[in-house]
């Protein structure tokens, strides 16, 4: 990622040169520019659903508890219910009974 010498601004690739998003400089693209790469996701951090299927998330192990049924075992999604600066909600299905809860941390 290039920035504006001029205003500070990130400069985007047009017919060869850099130009600024906001002031509108040109310059050339900086040679040593290179890209870095993520560590690749495993397989266990990935949740792929789909129409009908069997499951609702990932699976807890045994640290959860259905207030319904007593099963000790639940699927669960993570999402952000409230602002950025708050932590996230984790939703619950007891695979058991079916029953739905949420905790917040």
């Amino acid at each position: 990622m290039q920035f504006c010498d001029d205003c500070g601004s990130m400069m985007k690739k047009e017919d060869g040169v850099m130009v600024c998003t906001s002031c509108g400089t040109s310059a050339e693209q900086d040679a040593d520019e290179s890209f870095v790469s993520t560590t690749e996701q495993s397989g266990d951090e990935l949740i792929e659903t789909e129409e009908g299927a069997d499951f609702e998330g990932k699976p807890t192990d045994d640290s959860v508890h259905c207030d319904e049924c007593d099963h000790g075992v639940a699927w669960y999604t993570i999402k952000q219910t409230g602002s950025a600066d708050e932590p996230p909600t984790r939703f619950f299905k007891c695979k058991e009974c079916g029953y739905r809860w949420r905790e917040y941390n």
